[in-house]
């Protein structure tokens, strides 16, 4: 196991993030008070994906009622609090950067009657009629194992749904909450990729990621994605675990990168359509990119018929999205930032209405 004085290796260093898209978007987020796990979370990618047109943005608050050992979102009880507001705020505001690719997490709400799924539904539905061009990602939880909440999102019509596993099989009980589990995660999966067969969409995908260095074997590593592959699962991210603080687990130990290859390589062998596997990669790492290749069927370098190259499709995109959020941002002018200003009570909705309550009796 590695010490919490222990240097990190050499493939974990990167430079600081900057350049003019990144500070541009950076100082947008906060004049529409969108909050970004990008940021929240530190991640190391930050501005390679803010540079592509891609972010990450959380929804229904920043309390999650759980409390894994990895996570450093804080843990605590809403007590039913939700801005019924934000998917209109959320999706006005995104429509108006330039982005191509926008990845809608959630912390989880244990605390409402559905989890939040619908309104993780509504706000992909209100970004959807403003600009059809984005393509979208809603990373949720598990809702408790209530599968209808997952057809709730799948229904809001997102380009891919991504639940994690987070760990092997063997870590969920010592990494995550205990109200989640790895066979509630595969149910999770596999309905939502049933779902999506039912409208017929050949072009809608399932998602989900795997932490490496918390004190799996690749042994394990291997079992799980082939799980997931059982699952549906059809882009896989793969990273290593960096410990927020000294009061979350430790790291077991730093993955190089040629383990990390190897998990590429097993990935392809399984019929994931992408896997995107390295010591930085998270998960939603570059997410627009592993769509496209994943949907297109190319590898880094290589074409992409009947589109093309996927770094021109990728490029082409982000026109696009420019172009887009131009044509919204003055078609809204100063009403997308209206919801903004209002007073917080005037954004809540009654908690008793939307508290999960035991059964009584």
């Amino acid at each position: 196991m590695t010490t919490r004085y222990e240097p990190k290796p050499d493939w974990l260093k990167v430079r600081a993030p900057g350049g003019d898209t990144y500070h541009a978007l950076k100082k947008t987020f906060r004049e529409l008070d969108l909050a970004t796990v990008c940021e929240e979370a530190r991640c190391p990618n930050v501005g390679e994906c803010w540079r592509e047109g891609t972010a990450t943005v959380m929804l229904l608050g920043e309390v999650c009622t759980r409390g894994c050992r990895f996570c450093a979102v804080t843990t605590g009880d809403p007590r039913g609090a939700v801005d019924s507001r934000e998917p209109e705020h959320t999706a006005r505001a995104i429509a108006r950067l330039d982005l191509q690719y926008v990845v809608m997490t959630m912390v989880d709400r244990d605390d409402l009657l559905d989890g939040g799924a619908e309104h993780v539904a509504r706000t992909v539905r209100a970004l959807r009629a403003l600009r059809p061009d984005i393509l979208v990602e809603t990373l949720v939880g598990d809702f408790g194992g209530h599968l209808g909440c997952v057809d709730a999102v799948v229904d809001g019509g997102p380009d891919v749904f991504a639940h994690n596993i987070e760990v092997v099989k063997r870590l969920q009980r010592p990494i995550r909450d205990a109200r989640s589990s790895y066979e509630q995660s595969m149910a999770v999966l596999r309905r939502a990729k049933e779902r999506i067969a039912k409208d017929g969409s050949t072009r809608r995908l399932t998602k989900s990621s795997i932490m490496v260095g918390i004190g799996e074997t690749n042994d394990e590593v291997l079992e799980a994605m082939a799980d997931l592959r059982e699952a549906g699962v059809d882009v896989l991210t793969i990273g290593q675990y960096l410990r927020p603080s000294p009061k979350h687990v430790a790291v077991d130990r730093y993955v190089p990168p040629e383990v990390f290859d190897r998990f590429a390589a097993a990935g392809d062998a399984m019929g994931f359509l992408y896997t995107a596997s390295g010591p930085l990669v998270r998960s939603s790492y570059k997410a627009a990119e592993a769509f496209l290749r994943g949907l297109l069927g190319a590898r880094p370098g290589e074409g992409a018929t009947p589109y093309g190259h996927v770094d021109a499709v990728l490029l082409e995109r982000l026109a696009t999205a420019r172009r887009e959020a131009s044509r919204v941002a003055g078609e809204l002018g100063e009403e997308a930032g209206a919801l903004a200003g209002r007073a917080p009570a005037e954004r809540l909705v009654p908690a008793e209405s939307l508290v999960r309550r035991p059964a009584e009796g």
